[in-house]
């Protein structure tokens, strides 16, 4: 779970909005189909379930892992979490076995009012923990994070009287217009490998 800051600017829109999952799903396709066709996409999705607000990670996780895995690696679910304590171990495996991943961060953040219940895209790692003062290795190569309440002010509090609602909803948006936006993208590659021959 982290907090929001001014610079993931890079593209921000409430889940509600009418066209909310279309213009996600174009974003995120706009970054992949710009990857080489060797690099392994993998995905790690950040929290934990033992509270509602940071459980959108985990949540996002567990959707993804009902469809087809092949084309991409996941790495964090309600079942198997991905937190501050395995973390760094996390990121370890994927380096070990992996030469050149391109990795999705995924996680929960704390934000302003106006701003709760919108989904961020942006270059760059996601920063977990920093919304409750932890100090946790930056993750991905990009980053999607859902502002599921306020920051400022008794983060732990706020983050256990989340709605599950919203978090689910989000969830559930995420995990769709990622999984759909890398078919796109694979969808894409071939094509233009197949005109290319």
């Amino acid at each position: 779970m982290r907090t929001a800051s001014r610079k993931d600017t890079s593209f921000k829109i409430p889940y509600t909005e009418s066209n909310a999952g279309v213009m996600l799903i174009n974003r995120l396709a706009s970054y992949l189909e710009s990857l080489e066709p060797d690099r392994r996409i993998v995905i790690v999705c950040i929290g934990t379930d033992r509270s509602t607000g940071d459980s959108l990670g985990p949540l996002v996780g567990t959707h993804l892992n009902k469809y087809r895995r092949s084309s991409f690696d996941l790495y964090g679910t309600l079942e198997e979490p991905v937190h501050a304590m395995n973390l760094e171990e996390t990121l370890r495996t994927i380096h070990s076995n992996l030469p050149d991943p391109f990795i999705i961060g995924i996680d929960a953040c704390l934000g302003q009012v106006a701003s709760v219940g919108c989904i961020q895209v942006g270059d760059g790692p996601v920063r977990p923990g920093a919304g409750v003062n932890k100090d946790l290795p930056p993750v991905g190569d990009m980053h999607i994070t859902g502002i599921v309440n306020v920051g400022g002010f008794m983060e732990y509090f706020v983050l256990q009287n989340t709605r599950l609602h919203l978090v689910m909803r989000m969830a559930d948006m995420i995990a769709q217009s990622l999984y759909l936006a890398i078919t796109s993208s694979m969808r894409k590659a071939a094509i233009s490998a197949a005109r290319q021959e």
